[in-house]
């Protein structure tokens, strides 16, 4: 497992699809990862520490975890299955630990609420990070390779299999 960091919310230019980028702690991979409006909202609304006049969903399932008496230990983007990521919240109560399956944009909702680690899985990073070359790459230059990226890819290119066919099936699967 990678230890990574939420380095922001775009959106896809060609679908108009928001996109969670999550960075390497320790490199220049970084993991694009294609979302739902409400969730890029709830993510974005953390990161800006936008106030909100009730608790939005995210909020209230970091309540109930922790008036249970429960921590989020961690979060994990386990799996790419069929153009879909997948993840897994970790939460520790009494001792237990307890793995609960996990929509991604989900689990980074509620990780950025309670500060909790964000892994993903070594093979998920293998086969869909973004690296930037260079040892020291500034910020300003990786968000314009970042937004020359966002110009030319689409959630189907995800769904390419090793022969560079793309799976019929899968094409109008969004990625989450």
């Amino acid at each position: 497992m990678i230890r990574m960091e939420i380095y922001g919310v775009s959106f896809d230019l060609v679908g108009k699809t928001p996109i969670v980028l999550l960075k390497m702690v320790d490199g220049n991979k970084f993991l694009p990862i294609w979302i739902g409006h409400p969730e890029a909202a709830a993510i974005l609304m953390k990161i800006q520490d936008a106030p909100v006049p009730r608790p939005m969903t995210h909020d209230l399932v970091a309540d109930i975890v922790q008036r249970l008496g429960g921590e989020v230990v961690s979060i994990a983007v386990t799996d790419l299955k069929d153009s879909t990521f997948y993840a897994s919240i970790t939460v520790r109560q009494n001792g237990d630990e307890i793995e609960i399956d996990s929509r991604p944009s989900d689990a980074i909702a509620i990780a950025i609420r309670l500060d909790a680690p964000i892994f993903v899985a070594d093979e998920v990073m293998e086969e869909s990070a973004v690296e930037f070359e260079g040892d020291e790459v500034s910020e300003e230059e990786m968000v314009t390779q970042f937004k020359q990226f966002l110009e030319t890819v689409s959630p189907e290119e995800f769904a390419i299999d090793p022969e560079g066919e793309v799976d019929e099936e899968d094409e109008d699967e969004p990625l989450s």
